[in-house]
């Protein structure tokens, strides 16, 4: 019962709504301020567990930070993958809860906790706007390879039909191609398809985890470091870290994942390439740049 009540307050786009759901779907008639107070309650409740499970990850000393928890087996693969944006809030009176020191963060006049606070970027909040963090964690399976194992661009990167799409999804600040004032695209770039793909087969995902939070990238780096280190990461035989163009993203990859392979975010450089490639230049010569271009960066 409280599982169900948890699940329709927590997926609902209001207490109401998750009440309505509740009568319908379970015929169970919990009113939408009883919603409220459970699922307010059990997350509570997870809030402290992640907490203090971050907490005790602090406590551990430097050297077992970089190494695998007793009982636990690392994966052959581990992936980290973090990235952030910008959601937005319409109830400000629940404002996230204050950010605490590490320990043996806490300075004189708190320089300690000033300076490392300092090294990260923080986006300032305007109107209902704010900062979203999420790190993503993976556990995957693949074949180990002596070279690469798709040393070729894949065909769906050159689609002349997705990849605009694509990009306009990314960013809607990226010119779409067809307002501009130009002649129709030649039959070569119009009617290219994707041809099949190589035999190449990505890394399986065997378990996965998600983290987010709105709080300040000072408390929640060591919340990703945490939990990547209770599932054995710092131990796996192959460990990757995938990040975008973010200064936070890449000072996490060091403070916490520095023997882990940094790989950059295809996608979001894809996603600048077209937009130079195609910025002044009429559709079909855009095309090409691109086409040449990202083959030179993949």
């Amino acid at each position: 019962m409280q599982q169900k009540v948890t699940y329709a307050g927590t997926v609902s786009r209001s207490f109401a709504e998750g009440s309505e759901l509740l009568d319908r779907l379970a015929d169970l008639a919990v009113s939408a301020k009883q919603v409220e107070r459970v699922t307010r309650r059990i997350g509570a409740e997870r809030v402290a567990e992640r907490d203090a499970a971050v907490a005790a990850y602090q406590a551990v000393p430097l050297v077992e930070k970089f190494a695998v928890p007793a009982g636990v087996t690392p994966p052959d693969l581990a992936v980290v993958m973090a990235d952030g944006g910008r959601l937005q809030i319409r109830d400000r009176t629940h404002p996230p809860p204050p950010d605490l020191p590490s320990p043996g963060q806490e300075g004189a006049d708190g320089v300690a906790v000033a300076a490392e606070e300092g090294a990260w970027e923080e986006k300032v909040a305007s109107g209902h706007w704010r900062e979203d963090k999420v790190g993503l964690l993976l556990t995957m399976h693949s074949a180990v390879s002596a070279s690469d194992p798709c040393p070729d661009l894949p065909p769906s990167f050159v689609d002349a039909t997705c990849i605009p799409e694509l990009v306009r999804e990314l960013s809607r600040t990226v010119k779409q191609a067809q307002d501009a004032p130009e002649p129709a695209a030649p039959a070569e770039a119009a009617d290219e398809t994707p041809q099949a793909e190589a035999a190449y087969q990505p890394p399986q995902v065997q378990q996965r985890k998600v983290l987010a939070s709105r709080r300040r990238w000072p408390t929640f780096a060591p919340t990703v470091a945490a939990a990547a280190w209770a599932w054995g990461f710092q131990g796996a035989a192959r460990k990757a870290f995938v990040g975008d163009g973010s200064a936070n993203h890449w000072r996490l990859q060091r403070r916490f994942f520095g023997s882990f392979v940094p790989i950059l975010d295809f996608i979001h450089a894809l996603s600048y390439v077209y937009a130079a490639a195609t910025a002044g230049r009429l559709r079909a010569a855009g095309w090409a740049c691109y086409r040449q271009w990202i083959g030179w960066l993949w």
